[in-house]
């Protein structure tokens, strides 16, 4: 990455990253364009070089969050070559995100409070500029190289994405009903369950 392009992706980040503090602290209504550039120090017209609106700031951010998550537990996978199944895989990654989640509720705010299907189904194609793999990208590599076939891989990962949100949200913010510690061993054997409804046997 060239001097000028690392210059427009530190403005980019810092964009995004003074969004998030803003709509964290004041909430997303509450937050203006002219917040986000403040507290950034970047002028406004810099803003419209990389975003629509305020709501397509929004939506980057949420899948720019998503990506940094998902890369976060792949990369850290990559690193166990003992985890040579794809089952094995996908239940470390869904620890490692949960685990980060746990220690950023913000981002669990956010995510929960402005997250769709149809949005999230594009956060999972989006594709970072610093040339990372989308979200989709790395999960398609697992898998292509798992020791069995899944059909309906799309659907699957809806699945699985839909029932660790719904069964986590209220167990991260306010430790209820139980703590996440208590409910990992149910939640994740309900995963393997829905690994083995999708296998190809």
């Amino acid at each position: 990455m060239g001097k000028v392009d690392n210059n427009k992706q530190q403005k980019r980040d810092s964009l995004l990253e003074s969004a998030f503090s803003l709509f964290i602290n004041n909430g997303f209504n509450k937050t203006s364009i002219s917040d986000i550039v403040n507290s950034a120090g970047v002028a406004k017209g810099t803003f419209y070089l990389y975003f629509k609106d305020k709501y397509d700031i929004r939506n980057h951010l949420i899948a720019h969050k998503a990506n940094q998550v998902f890369q976060a537990a792949y990369t850290e996978m990559l690193t166990h070559p003992e985890l040579t199944q794809f089952e094995e895989q996908v239940m470390f990654m869904i620890d490692h995100i949960l685990n980060q989640l746990a220690n950023n509720l913000n981002l669990v705010k956010l995510i929960a409070k402005h997250l769709s299907w149809g949005f999230f189904k594009d956060s999972l194609y989006f594709t970072p500029i610093d040339g990372t793999p989308s979200v989709y990208e790395m999960y398609e590599s697992l898998i292509q190289n798992a020791d069995c076939t899944y059909r309906s891989p799309e659907l699957m990962m809806y699945t699985i994405i839909e029932l660790i949100s719904g069964t986590s949200y209220n167990v991260l913010l306010y430790q209820q009903p139980i703590g996440l510690e208590e409910l990992k061993p149910y939640l994740y054997d309900t995963v393997r369950g829905v690994l083995r409804q999708y296998r190809v046997e």
